[in-house]
Formats: structure tokens, sequence, C-alpha cells
């Protein structure tokens, strides 16, 4: 599903439009397939606040399925210091947009929990499912 990101956390993929029209398909596309955006960030207006500096346009928005997280909660209790699964909404150094997500079976892998794996897998496509339909 698009590119990937050199470090394996991550599944990056450009996206057409304007950052508000992205951030906006990428919240409709996330609710499409059962996610509820649970905390929004905007990173850029953070760090100018807090530090005075300017950075890309950047949202995070935390997205969370609730009968998958608690299926993962029922599996392994400590999983929640990873949720909600975190989509970014940012602009590049080449002011173009970028839609990134949590590869879910990277987090599997560090949780290490035979249940896990499945629900991982299930997240990552349902995540995967969102990312494809932002143009």
């Amino acid at each position: 599903m698009g590119i990937g990101n050199e470090m394996g956390y991550a599944v990056v993929r450009g996206a057409a439009g304007d950052f508000a029209q992205v951030v906006e398909q990428t919240r409709q596309a996330l609710t499409e397939q059962g996610f509820g955006i649970m905390s929004e960030i905007d990173v850029a207006a953070a760090l100018k606040k807090r530090l005075g500096v300017d950075y890309p346009r950047t949202i995070i928005l935390g997205a969370c399925n609730p009968t998958l997280a608690h299926k993962a909660l029922q599996a392994a209790v400590d999983v929640s210091v990873l949720m909600p699964c975190n989509v970014v909404v940012r602009e590049n150094n080449q002011g173009k947009v970028e839609v990134a997500a949590i590869d879910t079976m990277a987090m599997a892998h560090l949780i290490n929990h035979p249940q896990f794996d499945a629900i991982a897998e299930e997240v990552g496509h349902l995540l995967s499912q969102a990312l494809a339909k932002i143009p």
C-alpha cells in the first residue's frame, strides 16, 4: 500500500489535495472502516506555542475501533500503552501531503502475545483499507 518507511514501523503514502482536504478525507475513511477519532493533536501548533519553532503542518488522529480495542485489551492489557492507533496527516519537506499509520504487525512483534497477532492483522487490514480510500 504505497511507500513504507525505512524504520519499518509505519505505512506511509502520498495523498492528493490540500492539507485540510486530506485531513477530512482521512477522518471519513477511518470512520467508514469502523474507527472513531478519540484524539486530535495539531503538532505544528503545539511546537509553535511551546517552543516557538515552525514545523510543517502535521495532525495526529488517534483512531480506535472499539470492538478490536476491546479484544486487544482482553488479550494483553498492557497494549493500552500503544493505543489508540495513530494516523498522521502531514506535509513533507517538499510541501506534499502524506498520510502515515502505524504498521500494526510491527506493533504485534513488540507485544509478542499469541492472541494479539490476529487482532493486529485485522486492525492493519482496516487501516490499509482506510488509507487506500484517500486519493
